[in-house]
Formats: structure tokens, sequence, C-alpha cells
């Protein structure tokens, strides 16, 4: 069954969902992109009317809270990378559900113990008219890892991809790329010398998989070499990709420096 749902009347005539949603995104866009938040703003608009919609709405189109989910998917990469929880909590309303992404990424955490060292600060600046009258300074203090190298592991599921948010080719080039980079352009005092220094990714001839997930990753070893007591920087660790619990089907590369 095919089917208009209209949501206002206006000098121009009936405009339908579609229209109206799409219009109020991308006013609600324009106003949230003058602070920075143009995705926020278009998404709210997108969904500013779904508590409206009713049971009798969704049982003449039973396939409606789908489309929407899939429109969601089309429109946004992080949904249809890392998945969302888009319900309205408004009873007899439509809701885009949950929507588990391909991509999962898990808790990085450090190869070796990390030593967590207090510095102080000082900040000399005047914000308000009672700091200019009765103080010059305010100390501070600020906690620093002098050197820490973090693993952490991630997922790809081919199926989640396929038949779930439509994640495809050109959504996992800019993933890589955004990994890559995600310190260049994110710099910070606290975090000044982050950095990605190395990333395996394991393609599987089938879509299922043909290794588990922890095999693949017990491939690759990570630790101090010889003569190493403290780690201070990424060439006192030694990293060891053992081909051999790989099997054949499965192509390992490595992304930053292209050594595999």
């Amino acid at each position: 069954m095919n089917a208009t749902f209209y949501a206002r009347t206006s000098d121009h005539g009936y405009e339908t969902c579609v229209e109206h949603l799409s219009m109020t995104g991308c006013l609600a866009g324009g106003f949230a992109q003058s602070f920075g938040h143009l995705d926020d703003g278009l998404l709210a608009g997108l969904v500013h009317d779904l508590g409206k919609y009713s049971d009798a709405l969704k049982k003449s189109d039973p396939t409606l809270d789908l489309r929407l989910r899939d429109y969601m998917c089309s429109q946004f990469f992080d949904i249809r990378t890392f998945g969302a929880v888009m319900t309205t909590f408004v009873k007899g309303s439509l809701s885009c559900g949950q929507v588990r992404g391909p991509v999962q990424l898990g808790f990085a955490r450090s190869i070796d113990p990390v030593n967590v060292q207090e510095i102080s600060i000082t900040r000399i600046a005047v914000t308000t008219e009672a700091d200019a009258a009765d103080k010059n300074n305010t100390m501070g203090n600020k906690f620093i890892i002098p050197y820490g190298l973090y693993r952490m592991n991630g997922y790809i599921s081919a199926k989640l991809a396929q038949n779930v948010t439509g994640f495809c080719n050109e959504d996992l080039d800019m993933l890589w790329r955004a990994i890559l980079n995600m310190f260049e352009f994110d710099r910070s005092a606290a975090r000044g010398n982050m950095a990605v220094r190395k990333l395996y990714v394991f393609k599987h001839s089938s879509a299922l998989g043909d290794a588990p997930s922890w095999k693949l990753f017990d491939s690759i070893d990570v630790h101090k070499r010889d003569g190493v007591d403290v780690a201070r920087s990424f060439g006192d660790y030694e990293v060891h990709v053992n081909r051999e619990t790989i099997p054949d089907s499965v192509n390992v590369s490595e992304m930053v420096d292209h050594t595999l």
C-alpha cells in the first residue's frame, strides 16, 4: 500500500511529512551552525514531529519504523557506523528503535602500567572585577603521563553492515582516515603528542569470518625491548606479527607505515 502523509497546510498548500521535516531540518541546522552544531540542529529538525505519529499511522504502514531507520542510517555516518538508540519515549509514537552498528571499538588499555605525575600551574588572568581587586593569580594542578602505549581492539561486522545499516567501503575508508588522523586535528596541552602509531587491519574472505577475533588479536605481540626498564617512547617497544597463526584466507595489513 502506498500512502502520502501530510504534516500541515501553508500558504502554498499542503506540506507532506517529508517536505515539512526536511525544511525544518534545514532551518534548524542553519541556526545551529552559528555555534558549531549543524548536524545536531539538522537531526533535531528531522525528528521534531515524530511524537505526533499515532498507532493508527503505524497500522496503515507497518514498515514505517524500518523505513525511518533506513533513512537515518542513509543520512548520518555515525549512525550507520556505530549505531544509535533512537527511541522517542512517547507511548504509541513512531520510533526508529535501536540500531546496532557494524563497528564496535573496545576500551584501550596500556601495555604497561603508567606513571601519573602531578604538576602545578599558575593562572595569571583576570576574569572578573572581583579577581582584579582581590587576587593576582590562581594556583592549580594538572596530571600528566610521561609516556604510555595503549592498545585497542575493534570489530566490524560485515553482516550488520550489509543487512542493517548500509555501511559501505567508502564509509570504511573514511573510518580509517578518521582513526589515523584523530589526534592531528584535536591537539591540546594535555595530549599534545598523542598519535596513532600502528593500525593493523584483518580482512576475511567470508562475511562470517575465517578465524575468531581473539586468535587474530593474539597474533600481534607488543612488548618492551630488551634492556628497557621504563618505556619513554614508541621506540622502546617492539611490535611483532606472528603470521604463522593467521590463516592464509585472512589478509593483514598495517595502515600507518605500510610495513606489511
